[in-house]
C-alpha cells in the first residue's frame, strides 16, 4: 500500500479554510448591508426633499438606517407634513420601519405619539396612543395587503379638552381583482359628552367589512369622490354590549349627482336592550323609543327589516325616513 493511501485527511486545514470562508461571507454580507443602509438613508433624504415645493413642507428628522444584521429599516426622530395651500398639517413623534432581509416585500412600521392634526373647517386636534403599528405587503399596482392596528387611542382638542378614547382598533385593505376589500374593528369607544350635546353614550364597539367595486382604479387615480362608484357592505355593525347592537348589510351605489341607491338589511339584536340604551341617550324621546322597539320585539330577539334608498330617498320597511344628502 502506498504512502499516499495511508495519508490521513488534514482536518485542521479544512477547518481553517471553512473558517476563512465564513469570515469572507460575513464581511461581504456586512459590507452589503451597510451599502444598502447608505442607499436607504440617501433615498429617504431625496424623497423628503422632493416633497418640499409649492407650499408643501415634509420632514423626517435625522433619518438613520438600522436593523443589522437581519433587518433593514428607516428610523426618524419625528415626522411632519404641511400643505399650506390646502391648510393641512400633521406632525408626530418617532417613526420606525423595518423589513426582513430575507423578505423585503413585507414591511412593518411604528409611529410614536403625540400627534397634532389640522385640516380645513375643523379645529386643530391632538392624538396620542399606547401603540400604533402598520404592516404592508408590497405589490404592484397596490400593496397586496395593508393593516393598521393600535390601542389606547386618545383624541383631544389642541387646547387639551378630551374628545374620545378607543381601547383597540384595527383596519385592513387588500385588492381583490379590480375591487378593493376593506375591513376594520374597534372596541371601547368612549365619546365625551361635548361631542353629543352633553348626552352620555355608553362605550361602543364596531365592525365593518365591505368591497368597493373598481377600487384599484379609484385609489390609483386618487379620486376625491365616491360619485359613480358602487360596492357591497357585508357587515357594518355597532354594538353596546356582546348581545345588543345593530348591523347593516347589502349593496349600494352612488350616481354622478351623489344620490345613493341601496338595498340594505338592518338587523337589531336585543331590541329592548337597544331601546334602553337609546332612551338613556335621548331621555326626551324615551317613551316613543320604547314603544317603537316594543313592536320590533314581537318579531324575535334579532329582527331584520329592509332599508331601501332610491335616489337618496330612504325608507325602513313601510316607514319613510327622509332624504339622504348627496355625497360629494
Amino acid at each position: 500500500m502506498s504512502s499516499d493511501e495511508n495519508r490521513k485527511p488534514n482536518y485542521s486545514r479544512r477547518f481553517l479554510w471553512l473558517a476563512l470562508l465564513v469570515v469572507v461571507l460575513c464581511v461581504g454580507y456586512t459590507a452589503g448591508w451597510f451599502y444598502l443602509a447608505d442607499k436607504l438613508e440617501a433615498k429617504a433624504k431625496t424623497s423628503v426633499a422632493a416633497l418640499n415645493h409649492d407650499g408643501v413642507t415634509a420632514e423626517c428628522a435625522n433619518p438613520v438606517a438600522r436593523g443589522y444584521p437581519f433587518r433593514l429599516g428607516l428610523f426618524c426622530d419625528h415626522v411632519a407634513f404641511e400643505d399650506s395651500q390646502r391648510g393641512i398639517s400633521v406632525s408626530a413623534g418617532g417613526f420606525r420601519s423595518v423589513g426582513q432581509i430575507y423578505d423585503p416585500a413585507h414591511l412593518i412600521a411604528e409611529l410614536d405619539g403625540p400627534a397634532s392634526v389640522a385640516v380645513p373647517h375643523l379645529q386643530p386636534l391632538a392624538f396620542d396612543w399606547g401603540n400604533l403599528r402598520a404592516s404592508v405587503r408590497l405589490a404592484h399596482p397596490l400593496p397586496e395587503r395593508v393593516s393598521v392596528e393600535g390601542r389606547q387611542l386618545r383624541a383631544a382638542t389642541a387646547a387639551g379638552a378630551q374628545l374620545a378614547t378607543v381601547e383597540t382598533f384595527e383596519g385592513h385593505m387588500r385588492p381583490n381583482g379590480e375591487n378593493v376589500d376593506l375591513a376594520g374593528t374597534f372596541s371601547g369607544l368612549s365619546l365625551d359628552p361635548v361631542l353629543v350635546d352633553g348626552r352620555t353614550v355608553p362605550p361602543l364597539s364596531g365592525e365593518t367589512d365591505l368591497t368597493l367595486n373598481n377600487g384599484v382604479q379609484l385609489i390609483a387615480s386618487r379620486a376625491q369622490s365616491l360619485r359613480g362608484q358602487s360596492g357591497v357592505i357585508r357587515t357594518l355593525d355597532l354594538s353596546t354590549s356582546e348581545t345588543t347592537g345593530i348591523s347593516l348589510s347589502g349593496p349600494f351605489s352612488v350616481d354622478q349627482d351623489g344620490l345613493v341607491d341601496a338595498q340594505f338589511k338592518v338587523t337589531m339584536r336585543d331590541p329592548q336592550g337597544l331601546a334602553t340604551v337609546l332612551g338613556g341617550v335621548l331621555p326626551e324621546k324615551s317613551r316613543e323609543i320604547h314603544q317603537g322597539f316594543m313592536g320590533l320585539s314581537i318579531l324575535g330577539s334579532s329582527p331584520s327589516l329592509p332599508l331601501k334608498i332610491v335616489k337618496g330617498k330612504a325608507s325602513l320597511g313601510f316607514i319613510k325616513l327622509g332624504q339622504v344628502p348627496p355625497l360629494q
